[in-house]
């Protein structure tokens, strides 16, 4: 009774916390700095994000979890000490209870990883959600319901694609590709095009400035033939995010080892990052072909719901439906579904307990 209780969205690239009571309480960036001789943690989250490509030769700068997934064990359950510490505080007489989402495609070993870190970190139980199914309760999508509802999650290390009737999972696709593939083939493409090294805060910067799904012939005919009130949302989405064509980028010369400014244009950042675009299309795709026709019926009437950081890259809801035929649409706050759903799964834990696992 006393125990409060924690909903944490470990994701790749970012970690956001929910109070049960308060609400989301921390978001912060997944990354760690420690010491290089006896791996002592230095810095966690935001602290830690600056010093990416920056620490001197005595630390690192690192990213505990890859593709959804804990890659380093001992960082990760001092990353999350340091978040229950935040948002509890070190002095608490009663350890809390601690829910984290984790993609639908991991493996046992991976899943009881991810517990023991959780329960080494301070808290009291340990219960885990699938992320496809936060990420739809966060999204206030009916998952109890005899009714089929197709979620894609986009985040930072992988892409998660479920279809969702009576509060369970009934196709799940999974590919471990996302956010931090994108600005991989973004940082290749401009070292190869270019001769030009950049780091990762250069390529989510272009990523997120001049990022596009679809090239501009692509989307040419569409605004062309769009309603004055289609006109109307798109301007208004373009005062949120404004379309810029193209960026400077700062990087160092292969050549001569010298730093260098150049100019990259959205046509090339959607040219270079099309490979990664097709595989989260064949991994919605792959879902689709799996589903029940009773239930596919149900999404295409719905439309599919797009949560994650990574969804809010430009045009990539009009890829899909593009790609899929079937409506695609970004929910309100897609970085925040995941860690609301865990939230609420959480508060209401009698709900949800067929949804999930405890220790």
């Amino acid at each position: 009774m006393f125990s409060k209780r924690l909903g944490i969205d470990l994701g790749t690239a970012n970690s956001l916390v929910w109070l049960a009571g308060k609400g989301v309480v921390l978001n912060e960036p997944t990354v760690v700095a420690v010491t290089e001789d006896d791996e002592r943690v230095v810095a966690v989250g935001n602290d830690a994000k600056e010093m990416l490509g920056r620490t001197p030769g005595t630390m690192k700068a690192m990213r505990p979890l890859q593709s959804g997934v804990i890659a380093d064990y001992r960082i990760t359950e001092a990353m999350l000490r340091y978040f229950i510490d935040r948002v509890i505080g070190r002095n608490r007489l009663f350890r809390p209870e601690v829910m984290i989402c984790v993609p639908s495609g991991v493996t046992q070993v991976e899943r009881r990883a991810v517990l023991d870190a959780t329960l080494s970190a301070g808290a009291k139980v340990a219960y885990l959600i699938e992320e496809p199914l936060a990420a739809a309760i966060g999204a206030n999508i009916p998952i109890a319901q005899p009714s089929g509802n197709m979620i894609v999650d986009i985040g930072g290390g992988s892409t998660e694609c479920a279809v969702i009737s009576l509060g369970g999972v009934v196709v799940h696709k999974s590919a471990r590709v996302a956010g931090n593939r994108l600005e991989e083939f973004i940082m290749q493409y401009i070292r190869k095009t270019y001769n030009l090294v950049i780091g990762e805060r250069t390529a989510e910067m272009i990523k997120i400035t001049i990022g596009n799904a679809l090239l501009d012939e692509e989307t040419t005919i569409e605004y062309e033939s769009s309603s004055q009130h289609h006109n109307s949302q798109k301007r208004r989405h373009s005062d949120e995010l404004p379309l810029v064509d193209r960026l400077e980028v700062k990087g160092r010369d292969i050549v001569n080892g010298l730093p260098r400014m150049i100019e990259v244009t959205s046509k090339e950042i959607t040219k270079a990052m099309k490979p990664i675009l097709r595989q989260i299309v064949l991994t919605v795709k792959a879902a689709l072909e799996e589903t029940p026709p009773e239930l596919a019926a149900d999404i295409i009437d719905k439309g599919i719901v797009m949560a994650g950081g990574t969804s809010k890259l430009r045009n990539l809801d009009k890829l899909l439906t593009q790609e899929t035929g079937v409506p695609c649409h970004v929910a309100e706050d897609p970085m925040l579904c995941v860690v609301k759903g865990t939230g609420i799964a959480i508060e209401n834990i009698e709900l949800y307990k067929k949804s999930i696992t405890r220790k």
